[in-house]
């Protein structure tokens, strides 16, 4: 259908990549419902438009939780990315909230679309504002250091004081963000100070990448090219593009909310975008609005694994094909947390070229010359000393847990928990049916010791 999409337009809950809707229903508790808030958080000044210098938390589960985990999701990826997994996690460990960051990106993109009748109307037809990158030059300063100086204010909120313990995790490039945290030193103070645990879901440091076949683009021959495009005006990520879906920044993203959207309201009704879209991606029979998400995100479709879930297959006959459940992650499910509404976001439409710059270059986790003269402040990568939890898909081959054996052999972190299951793909463990939720099965016990 398309050609092979590069590792750095995927890391982390993207093309594809399934988030949830706010609009579904929260966990089940004792006292009915918990609700599941999209709060704002004020953030220090980052050059950008009014009501940009915030960042946004999904939180699920109780408030009277004395642990507090801060999911980060990875590139392209937001919030909503964590809200099933919050929920499984939540009904498996009493005492556990989950706070999903959303970073200031998401405040450029223009979702009130998805609050219409007809939001094929309002993105295709080109009624959305977009965010143009020659009026964005603010977003060529929103690397690393912002992103984690923004991370800074959840984790100390969500803290509240000393009076919870705090776990930050993340997946594919958000556990990046995660490890680069901990290892981070904010004015003389180390990040894994802050912090009571990490939990790495298929992502990481030192090679965690290594497997995919994807190396990262971190030598200083590369990052000086890649920044002189940055200050010429190259300022969003654009790797999404390749896809065939359109050429903004946002293009691909708005396409996969819209699918997962009708899906999600009429998912045996005719697609409604199949007509609309380009001729090498548009199914070559008929098929229903979930049929064509399934399509879209399915193992067996021709995408890489990075973005892709193991869901089903069309019907065999039928004058308008539906969609048949097979795999781990019920098309259902991708249609509930796509569906999205206006806020919390699915995606991250602006993805800063310079966030993409600074994480290839810490992969290393080292306080190595190169990482120095970008602002990037790993000074504590061998003093942490805080247990860690390492999941690993089929996705990167064993480099995710060898890379997190290697970072707790190099440091004081006095355990490592280390999981794997190659029946996965990177999604799945964002959206699987908790029966074959291998994350969720793992990581609530690794959680639960904690306290």
């Amino acid at each position: 259908m398309t050609g092979r999409v590069s590792r750095r337009s995927v890391l982390g809950g993207i093309v594809g990549g399934l988030a949830l809707t706010s609009a579904a229903p929260g966990p089940a508790t004792a006292s009915g419902r918990d609700r599941e808030p999209y709060l704002p958080l004020a953030v220090g000044a980052g050059g950008g438009p009014a009501g940009t210098d915030q960042v946004h938390v999904l939180k699920v589960g109780p408030d009277t939780a004395h642990t507090i985990l801060v999911l980060v999701p990875g590139m392209f990826g937001a919030a909503n990315d964590f809200r099933l997994l919050a929920r499984d996690l939540v009904r498996a460990v009493p005492g556990v909230q989950v706070w999903a960051y959303d970073r200031r990106e998401e405040n450029l993109a223009d979702r009130t679309g998805f609050a219409t009748p007809d939001p094929a109307a309002y993105y295709l037809d080109g009624h959305y504002r977009s965010q143009d990158p020659a009026g964005s030059a603010f977003v060529a300063r929103w690397g690393l250091a912002r992103t984690l100086e923004d991370l800074r204010t959840v984790v100390r909120s969500a803290a509240h004081g000393g009076r919870r313990r705090v776990v930050l995790g993340g997946h594919s490039w958000g556990a990046t963000t995660a490890m680069t945290y901990a290892a981070w030193d904010f004015d003389g103070h180390p990040g894994y100070r802050d912090l009571a645990a990490l939990v790495l879901v298929d992502g990481g440091v030192r090679g965690a990448f290594d497997g995919t076949g994807e190396p990262v683009h971190n030598s200083p021959d590369e990052v000086r090219e890649r920044l002189a495009a940055i200050d010429g005006g190259a300022v969003f990520d654009m790797t999404l593009s390749a896809v065939g879906l359109g050429s903004r920044a946002e293009s691909t993203q708005i396409w996969y909310q819209l699918a997962g959207w009708y899906a999600h309201r009429d998912p045996q009704g005719r697609s409604v975008l199949q007509p609309r879209m380009p001729g090498a991606l548009r199914p070559p029979v008929p098929v229903t609005n979930a049929a064509l998400l399934g399509t879209l995100v399915e193992t067996t479709f021709g995408w890489p694994n990075d973005i892709s879930v193991h869901s089903g297959h069309l019907a065999d006959s039928g004058e308008v094909r539906r969609w048949i459940d097979t795999g781990i992650t019920p098309v259902s499910r991708v249609a509930t947390v796509y569906a999205g509404g206006p806020e919390p976001a699915v995606w991250e439409w602006y993805w800063p070229a310079r966030l993409s710059v600074d994480l290839d270059v810490v992969d290393a986790y080292a306080d190595t010359e190169l990482a120095r003269s970008l602002g990037l402040r790993l000074l504590h990568t061998t003093d942490l000393d805080i247990p860690l939890y390492a999941f690993q898909t089929s996705y990167a081959q064993g480099t995710i847990v060898s890379a997190a054996r290697e970072v707790v052999a190099d440091s004081r972190i006095p355990y490592g928990t280390y999981e794997t299951d190659n029946g996965m793909n990177h999604l799945d463990p964002l959206f699987a049916a908790p029966a074959h939720n291998t994350l969720a099965r793992t990581l609530a016990p690794f959680l639960a010791q904690l306290r």
